[in-house]
């Protein structure tokens, strides 16, 4: 088993910074692939981010790419999401999420209870 708690959610104006924080609990955080969701009012849950076990292969999603970063710190069990000119689009609430397959393989087995993101002046 594996818990994932997210943090760093919040308001912030478009344009503007924010750093999300998935800290991870339970069996060998290094042995798990990690990566991030989220899903907006009304749409589907959506794909955003993802790195291997060591944080050495990335995915993104194409709206994302050049604006978010996904990092991790093995030794501090804690994946991050760096989120960078943000639009009010990237207004949702951020899943962090864990497999031990990649999580572009399908539908990822732990999930976080998610953080809010709102994007807006």
């Amino acid at each position: 088993q594996v818990q994932l708690v997210e943090s760093g959610g919040g308001l912030v104006q478009p344009g503007g910074s924010l750093r999300l924080s998935c800290a991870a609990s339970g069996r060998a955080f290094n042995t798990y692939d990690m990566g991030w969701f989220r899903q907006a009012p009304g749409k589907e849950r959506e794909f955003v981010a993802a790195c291997n076990w060591s944080g050495g292969t990335k995915y993104y999603a194409d709206s994302m790419t050049g604006r978010f970063t996904i990092s991790r710190d093995n030794a501090k069990n804690t994946v991050y999401l760096q989120m960078n000119r943000l639009r009010p689009e990237d207004t949702a609430v951020y899943y962090c999420a864990a497999d031990l397959r990649p999580l572009v393989a399908g539908t990822p087995e732990y999930w976080g209870q998610g953080t809010q993101v709102t994007v807006s002046s």
